[in-house]
């Protein structure tokens, strides 16, 4: 793997960046911890303490993904105006003192990947207490790739803050989550499918993967859309990226990234119940792309 890029500095007077690379481990509960997390937009003002910054570092130089794709990722430690307007997250964050952000290559699986280790780091962050939330679109790109000394030719596609939750809640805080939704998530039967996208899946046909897909339903998303769908033929699972027709392409964007996180939660369980299988892209007629659903990738199971 090599070892991980790090640079030190001044950012501003007040800010130290770090730019890590990464492997791959898993050294939590799983199920516990996604039924744990919990988007989290109001911080108490204070730094990530020496021990968890570390613990954080280390995990992020033993992640990997399925897609063999390099992510990077990068830390920034700066205070937050009491508006949250400094470093531009149009005041959706309180408190928050610490961001990590994550960058991809332009390339086939980079932003599925993206999702994927980013996802894993959140629930690894989640165990250790911290708090975090995800953000796709409402922070100022242009703004914390140049603090991050992120290179234009990568994508840039989220970043969230990360430390201790305040007891005390924003009165935004509260509308967005309410306004989300972000406790609900679509029936089992509306995004689990047998053979063809006409008859739905059973939990008693998806037998011992009923778990690893139920924790793909709890998987955070933007605006909360759950934007994956998932056809089971035999012993393929064909992961889908379902979308409305017209959408933007940086709407896309996100919705691969939402994918990358449904996968984590699946594969993560899987590994958890030590399920045997694979990840790998099937030409098949039946697998091929339409105006609003984009055939993805599959698990093949052993």
């Amino acid at each position: 793997m090599g070892c991980p890029r790090i640079l030190l500095g001044q950012l501003l007077n007040i800010s130290k960046l770090i730019i890590l690379k990464k492997g791959s481990i898993m050294n939590f509960p799983i199920e516990k911890t996604i039924a744990k997390r919990s988007s989290v937009r109001s911080y108490e003002s204070k730094k990530i303490s020496i021990s968890d910054k570390d613990k954080l570092m280390d995990y992020i130089n033993n992640l990997s993904n399925p897609f063999n794709e390099k992510v990077s990722f990068h830390f920034i430690e700066k205070e937050l105006e009491p508006n949250g307007k400094k470093l531009g997250t149009y005041g959706i964050i309180k408190g928050a003192t610490s961001f990590i952000g994550v960058s991809v290559p332009d390339s086939e699986f980079g932003l599925e990947a993206a999702g994927y280790e980013f996802e894993q780091l959140i629930l690894y962050a989640t165990h250790l207490g911290l708090g975090t939330v995800w953000l796709a679109a409402t922070f100022s790109r242009k703004e914390f790739m140049s603090a991050m000394n992120i290179d234009k030719s990568l994508l840039f596609p989220a970043i969230s803050p990360i430390g201790y939750s305040s007891e005390k809640k924003t009165i935004i805080e509260k509308l967005m989550r309410k306004l989300m939704k972000s406790n609900q998530r679509k029936p089992w039967d509306t995004l689990f499918f047998k053979n063809n996208f006409s008859t739905p899946l059973t939990k008693e046909e998806a037998g011992e993967y009923k778990t690893p897909l139920e924790m793909l339903r709890l998987a955070p998303s933007a605006t909360n859309a759950q934007p994956w769908r998932v056809v089971k033929e035999k012993n393929h699972y064909h992961f889908y990226e379902s979308h409305k027709s017209g959408i933007s392409a940086e709407e896309k964007s996100i919705k691969r990234v939402d994918l990358g996180i449904a996968i984590n939660h699946f594969h993560l369980t899987v590994l958890e119940h030590n399920l045997k299988g694979k990840f790998e892209k099937i030409q098949s007629k039946m697998l091929e792309n339409n105006n609003e659903l984009n055939y993805i990738i599959s698990w093949i199971a052993e």
